[in-house]
């Protein structure tokens, strides 16, 4: 058992407010594999809340001051509201509270090697690949995945070695809180503005963060987004960057793509040692992904050829770019994208492995992001041949009236796509089963409940 403490105070009985969440769970499994009591409170059940509870986590369905018990340390969620009666009651008792974040900050700490895998989009699958490679080599590493693997049996793997590799999203400046001694930065986009004024806001966050990796520290870079490059212009660790270009240190040219749209490229390390790779992920976008995961591979002492003989083996966590199943020929696909990049991204790696039509369902993530980025949404769906927007998933916000799916569809109309507005999933669902043909693409996308469209077409719903 680790001792693991905050503000020099240590812990044996730790209660998580919101436990079902991806990032919050592995937190908890974490601590249980570790000797911790834990318990936690979530609002519905799920297998990983039930995968919790038999190894001896106390779960508690709905939020209520008792659940709280003898805990001597609460962790919460952002999406936690202030008022929470669990929150109020941990406040009242006096009890240690901290969010997600700083939790997982401080357990950063407990290891030699801590790698925060960052940037607007791809951490998931950037993550699950260094997590393919990362389990077959000899580091033994614990790994907090912000989806389901199916070669680490879920989001979380407990190692015994030195290494924790997680994900860190910048969300209100989470990435601060985080202790890392490789930070890899994927891209920096516009997004979260919510809580970002604007894109500045963003860069300078990225780039405090730069700021905390030690000098012996490493930042891995993706040197063709210019936008990280301007975050990390005055770091003082060491900087590796990757990408297509010739100032690469992890370069990849002679990019091809099979008749599955599955990409193969040549590594040029250095502008000296080259290998031939190839991925079992769709999409140019993974090319980028791959070359992160590499280039931290490496630095991090597995074998060149290792790498390369892993990495093939990742071909998606759940919700991303994942195969659900077949409707009379026609292949139905899942994606988590909910950004225009990650839109525009999924939709040309499927362009690229099917020349049958693309009927894309898009289910809208928050009502801020629709508005704030209403014109670079309405230009993402140009490689789909239908698009279908049903209604926006609040998350955490409240509808004000301001933005509709509807305007979203109408935009996407006036870019020469074809698009509508259907308000349910049963709608959807229909106009599928009536329109889908042998050979083409079904793809239920965004990051709420909309993957249930397909488990419906499916009959599994």
């Amino acid at each position: 058992m680790f001792s693991f403490n905050i503000h020099n105070h240590s812990f044996s009985h730790v209660h998580f407010i919101g436990i079902g969440g991806i990032s919050m769970s592995g937190l908890a499994e974490i601590l249980l594999e570790n000797g911790y009591r834990v318990s936690g409170s979530d609002m519905k059940s799920s297998n990983i809340l039930k995968k919790l509870e038999s190894k001896g986590a106390v779960i508690n369905i709905g939020h209520n001051r008792d659940n709280i018990g003898d805990a001597d340390l609460v962790v919460y969620t952002d999406a936690i509201s202030k008022d929470n009666p669990e929150l109020l009651e941990a406040y009242e008792k006096n009890i240690t509270t901290v969010d997600r974040g700083t939790f997982l900050g401080q357990l950063m700490r407990l290891y030699k090697n801590s790698i925060a895998v960052t940037g607007t989009h791809g951490k998931t699958t950037t993550t699950g690949m260094m997590s393919v490679i990362f389990n077959d080599s000899h580091l033994d590493p614990t790994i907090l995945l912000g989806g389901e693997l199916d070669q680490i049996g879920g989001n979380v793997r407990i190692g015994n070695g030195e290494v924790l590799l997680t994900e860190a999203c910048e969300y209100k400046g989470n990435i601060l809180k985080f202790y890392a001694t490789i930070g890899v930065i994927l891209n920096i986009d516009e997004d979260h503005l919510d809580y970002y004024q604007d894109l500045n806001h963003i860069i300078q966050t990225f780039s405090d963060f730069v700021k905390l990796i030690s000098e012996d520290g490493y930042i891995v870079a993706n040197s063709d987004d210019k936008n990280v490059m301007k975050a990390i212009k005055n770091s003082k660790c060491n900087i590796i960057t990757f990408g297509v270009k010739d100032d690469a240190i992890y370069r990849a040219t002679d990019i091809t793509f099979n008749d599955r749209g599955l990409p193969s490229f040549k590594l040029v390390v250095n502008n000296d040692k080259t290998y031939e790779v190839t991925l079992g992920a769709l999409g140019i976008h993974n090319v980028y992904n791959a070359l992160a995961a590499i280039a931290t591979a490496h630095i991090c002492g597995v074998s060149m050829d290792s790498i390369i003989d892993s990495i093939v083996k990742y071909t998606g966590t759940h919700r991303r770019l994942e195969y659900k199943g077949n409707l009379r020929g026609a292949t139905i696909i899942d994606d988590y994208a909910h950004h225009p990049t990650e839109v525009k991204a999924t939709l040309a790696a499927l362009k690229n492995s099917s020349n049958g039509k693309i009927i894309c369902a898009f289910q809208p993530h928050t009502y801020t992001r629709t508005k704030a980025l209403l014109n670079e949404f309405a230009d993402s769906f140009s490689d789909a041949d239908k698009v279908i927007i049903a209604d926006i998933y609040a998350a955490r916000e409240q509808d004000t009236g301001v933005i509709h799916s509807r305007d979203l569809a109408n935009e996407i109309v006036k870019n020469g796509v074809d698009a509508e507005y259907l308000g349910t999933f049963e709608e959807i669902g229909d106009y599928i089963r009536n329109n889908a043909s042998e050979g083409d693409i079904i793809v239920t996308m965004g990051a709420g409940d909309i993957y249930i469209v397909g488990e419906m077409l499916l009959g599994n719903k």
